[in-house]
């Protein structure tokens, strides 16, 4: 039985090495938009290459985050964690080092099979190693400094590039894990599952990473209009097909296909495919917008951002509890809403903008809409299953978010008409960006109008503290225990 407690030295040291290496991927999915338009200044990128530099990890992440959560629990969770450092450190190294678009990318897909190692196993190490008194603590804990670490990553990004060069934002990485790694192994007890049997979907997880790569390699390429994206489009497709078909036919799926027998499950990931979808695009679209269109510096583009992170540290956990009383419904529908209207406010957004009166409107709409939705729809995912499968059911929420933001990234340029060069013409991308909120936000009515038909009240009850200290804007939280776990 796990006896840590929380005020004990390895208490403090657990906590520290945890948080350390989830802070490293969780700051690399914020802070590295911000860094997107000098990067294409210093290699010479066109748009579809700063799309990859943010698809590239998070394709390999989304993919692989459930089969690395299954390694830990057989394998042991201290060794892959340890493992999922050095590897995403290398790769930061590499991206750092990188002399031209297409090694930064090749590095960035790396640094996501070192986030999909690190990240579901930094909290299942929490929840294997600390007395069940602490535990609760602990998590909440992990979350909260994690999502302190999310807050500030667009304004630790605009200060790096605007000082020692973009580079740094990855390289930045290297010294974390330096520190983290050896902490771990000196620090951290290791456990394993011991119900785990050492098989592994890893066809199921080649296929289902095979085809986001192709639909969205076809979405940033679309606009070639030639045979080879018509032919990776269709691929991607049939990829797609076949990884529903080998998670029916396997013994041991990564995404056992019943879990989807529950209207509630399913009704909650598709309202979070339209909020994480709008998401992803608007974090990624606002970090140029604000220095490309606006012409704001790095630093000041990345500090605009903070309100929305700092509004679901304050206030998650209020709105868990409100949740709790009123059910899910109101706030799964309210939430979207609001994130539509400060999307919206968003169009005053142009050259010339001031921050007070029409960037700063804009991002408080849309970090209460955020704080209204994000904890009620966690817990709602962990209650629509049984709780054997809740580590299971958390893991494809993720995964699924990750996945909505990767494919509105790739598409949401094309259908808002930008060029290949449009963030380097603050008018053409104005009027692009323009085009592009309308579109999240109408996204977000859809996942609105989907909560308001299909979720229905459940036990009252989130007592998964990492809900409601959460400050993510990419991804809703693993709940750890069992998180990635395949349950045949």
């Amino acid at each position: 039985m796990p006896d840590v407690r929380i005020a004990s030295p390895q208490g403090k040291w657990i906590l520290l090495t945890t948080v350390l290496g989830s802070s490293m991927a969780m700051l690399d999915s914020t802070v590295v938009n911000v860094a997107l338009p000098r990067i294409g200044t210093d290699l010479d990128a066109d748009l579809a290459a700063l799309q990859w530099t943010v698809n590239a990890y998070m394709l390999t992440l989304a993919g692989l985050i459930l089969l690395g959560g299954s390694l830990g629990d057989h394998y042991g969770r201290r060794k892959i964690f340890v493992i999922g450092v050095v590897w995403f450190a290398a790769a930061s190294l590499l991206c750092g080092l990188a002399p031209t678009s297409g090694i930064l990318v090749a590095a960035r897909a790396l640094q996501g099979i070192g986030g999909a190692l690190l990240t579901p196993g930094s909290l299942a190490l929490i929840q294997a190693s600390f007395h069940a008194d602490d535990r609760g603590r602990a998590v909440g804990l992990w979350s909260g400094f994690g999502g302190i670490g999310a807050a500030v990553g667009p304004f630790l990004g605009g200060w790096l590039v605007d000082g020692p060069g973009w580079r740094w934002v990855f390289l930045l990485n290297v010294p974390l894990a330096l520190l983290c790694a050896p902490i771990a192994l000196r620090h951290v007890p290791e456990s394993a599952d011991g119900r785990s049997h050492g098989r592994f979907d890893v066809l199921g997880a080649a296929l289902g990473a095979l085809s986001l790569a192709l639909i969205t390699y076809a979405l940033i390429e679309a606009r070639q209009s030639s045979l080879v994206v018509v032919v990776t489009a269709v691929a991607g497709l049939v990829a797609g097909v076949a990884f529903v078909q080998v998670e029916k036919r396997n013994p041991d799926p990564m995404m056992p296909p019943d879990i989807f027998a529950s209207r509630q499950f399913t009704a909650v990931n598709l309202v979070t495919l339209c909020v994480y979808a709008a998401f992803g695009g608007f974090f990624f679209l606002t970090a140029l917008q604000l220095q490309v269109a606006v012409g704001w510096s790095p630093l000041a583009a990345g500090t605009a951002l903070l309100p929305t992170t700092a509004l679901m540290l304050l206030f998650s956990a209020r709105s868990g509890a409100l949740a709790d009383r009123i059910g899910p419904r109101i706030p799964l529908t309210a939430g979207p809403l609001l994130c539509a209207a400060g999307m919206l406010l968003m169009l005053r957004v142009s050259p010339g903008a001031s921050y007070a009166a029409d960037v700063l409107p804009a991002l408080l709409v849309l970090g209460t809409g955020m704080v209204t939705l994000v904890a009620p729809l966690t817990s709602t995912v962990l209650a629509s299953v049984d709780t054997a499968r809740a580590g299971l059911a958390s893991g494809i929420n993720n995964a699924a978010a990750r996945a909505a933001g990767l494919i509105a990234v790739a598409a949401l340029p094309l259908v808002a008409g930008m060029g290949p060069e449009a963030y380097r013409s603050p008018d053409a991308f104005d009027n692009a960006f323009h085009r592009a909120m309308l579109i999240c936000a109408a996204v977000l009515v859809i996942g609105s109008a989907v909560a308001f038909m299909t979720v229905r009240a459940l036990p009252p009850g989130c007592r998964h503290p990492e809900c409601l200290t959460h400050g993510s804007v990419t991804a809703p939280p693993l709940e750890g225990e069992r998180a990635g776990r395949r349950i045949a």
